[in-house]
């Protein structure tokens, strides 16, 4: 197959994340608008051009109070810095279906070099005939490289929010 453009199918995709709280428990989230221009042959992603951004505003940890934080200036800083993004430089073949994405990540107006896990979960026709394909991304990041650094330390020792940020996506996209 020769390299061809894909739309995202945002109905059938996500862009989650979790992070450790008062160091013992995991909170959850997602971002529910975000787009990708995709341009790739499915079965070798090693030639892709993935370009993918999420709208930070709509960031839903299920609590209004803590999504507002988060878009405060003590965290994304929505105002100033709406959006995250993607843009694919190296894409290596780890075998079977598994890459390794690196590409410049910019949040919070940091960009630094991320590589994340994708594999190719796999192709279809959907029941009007549109051709589809699949992908799973799981990452992590550290937040205070991108300047996101508020946090409270907590009277037993450590901190409130964690570091590490790790991040998942489900990818459906079609034909375009």
């Amino acid at each position: 197959m020769t390299k061809t453009k894909w739309a995202l199918d945002q109905v059938h995709s996500s862009v989650d994340f979790s992070i450790k709280h008062m160091m013992i428990a995991n909170v959850k989230g997602t971002f529910n608008q975000f787009d990708a221009v995709i341009e790739a042959d499915p079965a070798d992603l090693t030639t892709a051009n993935i370009q993918f951004t999420v709208d930070l505003s709509s960031i839903d940890t299920r609590n209004a109070d803590r999504d507002n934080h988060l878009r405060s200036a003590d965290f994304f800083d929505v105002e100033n810095h709406p959006s995250m993004t993607f843009q694919s430089s190296n894409i290596v073949s780890k075998g079977d279906g598994e890459y390794d994405v690196t590409g410049e990540l910019s949040i919070h107006g940091v960009t630094k070099t991320e590589t994340f896990a994708v594999t190719f979960e796999g192709s279809g026709k959907d029941p009007w005939g549109n051709e589809k394909v699949g992908f799973t991304v799981e990452g992590s990041i550290k937040r205070s490289e991108y300047g996101l650094t508020w946090n409270s330390a907590l009277e037993t020792g450590g901190v409130l929010v964690g570091d590490k940020v790790k991040i998942s996506l489900d990818v459906q996209a079609a034909k375009a």
